[in-house]
């Protein structure tokens, strides 16, 4: 299988879109071959091949938007991560958290009626191999704190300020 690789410098570090050519399959930081190429590898293969191309689906030029301070450039973005069908129902959710806003794991285990599977909604939103566009940066701990996200504490701080101060 084919994908489509681009990416870009943003304020917290090179990004990287995956595409399949009809809905965005990855949105990950860093270098590619440390976890966004094995991530792809277990979900498709180890035969899948990235071919550079110049901003698939306009999904760069979209993301850049979102840096840019267009927070609703990302909405209504295709996206196809794959996943068990509980991890589906966790992205989902996360889709609809509000931008600059924030819950808990807890709260949102609560939303999709299943109220005491805080850790499993955890566990799916850190397997969310979408990052921004499906926002598991807007999960937040019990106590308020900053928890866990794949991109690191600082990406996600930087994403909820910058959503934040977009709004204002």
């Amino acid at each position: 299988m084919t994908l489509f690789i681009d990416g870009f410098e943003s304020p917290i570090g090179s990004v990287h879109v995956v595409s399949d050519g009809r809905a965005l399959c990855a949105l990950d930081f860093g270098a590619p071959e440390e976890r966004l190429l094995p991530l792809l590898r277990a979900r498709f293969g180890a035969t899948v091949a990235l071919r550079d191309a110049d901003d698939p689906q306009g999904l760069v030029s979209r993301t850049r938007a979102f840096f840019a301070g267009d927070l609703a450039a990302l909405d209504g973005v295709p996206v196809d991560g794959g996943g068990t069908p509980f991890q589906r129902r966790v992205w989902a959710a996360l889709r609809e958290i509000p931008a600059g806003t924030t819950v808990t794991y807890g709260a949102l285990a609560a939303r999709l009626d299943v109220p005491r599977a805080s850790r499993a909604v955890g566990a799916a939103s850190g397997r969310n191999p979408v990052s921004i566009v499906v926002p598991c940066h807007r999960v937040i701990g019990a106590g308020g704190g900053l928890t866990g996200y794949a991109g690191g504490l600082e990406r996600k701080r930087w994403l909820l300020a910058h959503e934040r101060a977009a709004l204002r």
